[in-house]
């Protein structure tokens, strides 16, 4: 596959931002390493282009999304952007966002241009944050489903839990490609008595909940947790890692509780150095479809547990343990019944099997199995069907 100019689009992107801003910057970087051209375009407060590591980046102005919290803005003037990609003239687009920008995939097929759709998020469960009835909730959540899988060559879930959105209503188009995690960053070598000092001063448990605080995140289960654990008995401190719009709510229910808020940390050799020094990481997301912050944990040998409803229990397998419900104290009581060298031993080795150098192949395989010729035979509806590949 010779050098592709991959145009890539985004919204709810900041320079705070978790999983997604991790996952296009590492993307990036391994597309550009591999001799291709990427470009990453994402919705800012005025315009902008600018080299980086992750390739040439281009922010066009979009409005702070209403509701949110956290600065998160989007790409909605349509004639802008669409010019901008006559412009930029790419060999092919990949689109990380459903929502405003999925009409992107019909710009493509008109241009003879393959498309991806990378999925990184759960309508059903987005759906289920504004408390929707469950049916209606499916019945949305399905025709949306369809509406992408039928706008784009490709979609690309990064788990079978996400994929399951798309196979589940008769798309045929759908690729796994799982993600990675940066393991010279995230390593066990980062443990550091100092930062465990500062937290648990007596030796106390130490919990980390690092996770943005918004309501489809569900923070609050990471009180509930430590709640229960120091009813039952367990001299134990949280640090929760992170920001949003539930902040204030969080801090004022966590009055009186062993709880520390450091708000987002851009320093990611500090937050390297809070997972690893971590006895258990607190995963309450019950939507995630994939979990980078649950798997950096596993990588500095923090084993972790997780929401039993999120794609988080087929990537921490063994080396965490999955909770039903609002309170994950049970799953910590698990993990602290196995030998600690050998629950920390079993995280770091199942990270080991998540690499940034096999998640960029993936994508890139993705596109290189593309062609023009795709885009254009592409029907304007309907689902497009390939093989499934899972």
């Amino acid at each position: 596959m010779t050098g592709l100019r991959i145009v890539r689009l985004a919204n709810f992107v900041t320079p705070s931002s978790g999983g997604l801003r991790t996952a296009l910057r590492e993307l990036g970087r391994g597309y550009a390493a591999a001799g291709h051209e990427p470009v990453l375009v994402v919705p800012g407060a005025r315009h902008t282009d600018e080299p980086s590591e992750q390739g040439r980046v281009i922010t066009l102005p979009g409005p702070v999304a209403p509701g949110l919290g956290g600065g998160y803005r989007l790409l909605v003037r349509r004639r802008p952007l669409a010019d901008l990609l006559t412009a930029l003239a790419p060999d092919r687009i990949e689109v990380s966002d459903r929502t405003t920008l999925r009409w992107t995939g019909d710009w493509a097929r008109r241009h003879g241009v393959p498309s991806v759709m990378v999925s990184h998020e759960s309508v059903d469960g987005l759906l289920g944050v504004v408390k929707l009835p469950a049916g209606v909730r499916a019945r949305i959540a399905a025709g949306l489903n369809r509406a992408s899988a039928a706008a784009y060559d490709r979609i690309v879930c990064t788990t079978a839990w996400a994929a399951g959105e798309f196979t589940g209503v008769g798309a045929h188009n759908v690729t796994q490609v799982p993600l990675g995690v940066d393991l010279d960053l995230f390593h066990p070598d980062r443990r550091d008595p100092l930062v465990r000092g500062e937290h648990v001063p007596g030796g106390e448990l130490l919990l980390v909940a690092c996770v943005r605080l918004s309501p489809e995140k569900r923070p609050e289960r990471a009180l509930t947790t430590l709640r229960t654990l120091l009813d039952r008995g367990v001299a134990a401190r949280l640090v929760i890692a992170g920001d949003g719009p539930l902040r204030s709510r969080l801090q004022a229910a966590a009055a009186g509780l062993p709880v520390a808020f450091t708000g987002w940390i851009s320093e990611r050799q500090r937050l390297a150095a809070l997972l690893a020094s971590a006895d258990v990481v607190v995963a309450p997301g019950p939507m995630e479809t994939f979990g980078l912050a649950a798997l950096e944990a596993l990588a500095c040998g923090t084993p972790a547990v997780v929401s039993a409803s999120s794609a988080l229990p087929a990537v921490v397998g063994d080396a965490g343990v999955a909770v039903a419900g609002e309170d994950l104290a049970d799953g910590v009581l698990q993990l602290l019944g196995r030998d600690e060298r050998r629950r920390r031993d079993a995280a770091r080795a199942r990270a080991e099997q998540f690499g940034w150098d096999a998640a960029i192949q993936g994508f890139l395989g993705v596109h290189s199995a593309l062609e023009p010729a795709d885009a254009a035979r592409r029907p304007r509806y309907g689902l497009f069907h390939n093989s499934v590949e899972l």
